[in-house]
């Protein structure tokens, strides 16, 4: 991995990178976590990666905070923490409950919309449309342009309900193996959300934000009273 250099078959922390240690490690498991080396459910041992990186077990502890904020790692109390793991039909109860939820944050958010706001998700958008491969930073660009949406709703509420949902979810789709091709349609397809929700397209924002989710999932309506797709 970059900034991390292999010495006798261990990786340790390359001394001239920029970035923090912990930083390196959360790039490091993040990228085993995404290619399979750690597989959803599978417990990741803090004394071990520490031993296998060679490095104290402080920065893993903060590294694996850090990868459970972002949802791609959970916390089992008593048992350790361990690669995000939810079954098809938790997603899409999480998949029904996020479309009520973000539908009426989308809604308020185009009636709450602050120049400020609308900057930022201009500067997202234009990250995400040069994009160019790596994973992590498809989910991040993908995570926070929606957060910023929900910030935008005005409802402080709604937006900590939206977060504390959504996380999970957004590291499930991260942990999916879809081509290059498919994660830029995806990204390209938040333009056409964020048109919806200013106005600017005239489309109804709950409408663009179904044909979005059902880009991550063919039946999210299965557990909602949203409209099912013509078949």
């Amino acid at each position: 991995m970059e900034n991390l250099e292999q010495q006798d078959g261990v990786m340790i922390p390359d001394k001239d990178a920029p970035t923090s240690l912990r930083a390196q490690v959360v790039k490091l498991l993040g990228h085993g976590i995404l290619t399979g080396k750690y597989r959803p459910g599978m417990r990741l041992n803090e004394s071990q990666i520490a031993r296998e990186l060679n490095i104290s077990r402080i920065p893993v502890r903060e590294a694996l905070s850090q990868l459970q904020e972002q949802g791609l790692v959970q916390n089992r109390e008593r048992r350790g923490m361990f690669v995000t793991h939810i079954g098809p039909q938790e997603v899409e109860q999480i998949f029904a409950v996020r479309f009520l939820l973000e539908g009426e944050a989308l809604r308020l958010a185009r009636t709450n919309m602050t120049p400020e706001i609308r900057a930022e998700l201009e500067a997202i958008l234009s990250k995400m449309e040069a994009w160019d491969g790596d994973l992590l930073e498809s989910a991040a660009l993908d995570l926070q342009f929606h957060r910023t949406l929900w910030k935008a709703c005005a409802n402080p509420y709604l937006e900590r309900a939206l977060n504390s949902l959504m996380v999970t979810l957004f590291a499930h789709k991260t942990l999916e193996h879809v081509t290059h091709d498919v994660r830029r349609w995806r990204l390209s397809h938040h333009r056409i959300l964020l048109d919806a929700v200013l106005g600017i397209s005239g489309e109804d924002a709950r409408e663009v934000l179904q044909i979005h989710i059902r880009m991550a999932h063919t039946e999210p309506e299965r557990y909602s009273a949203m409209p099912r797709k013509p078949s």
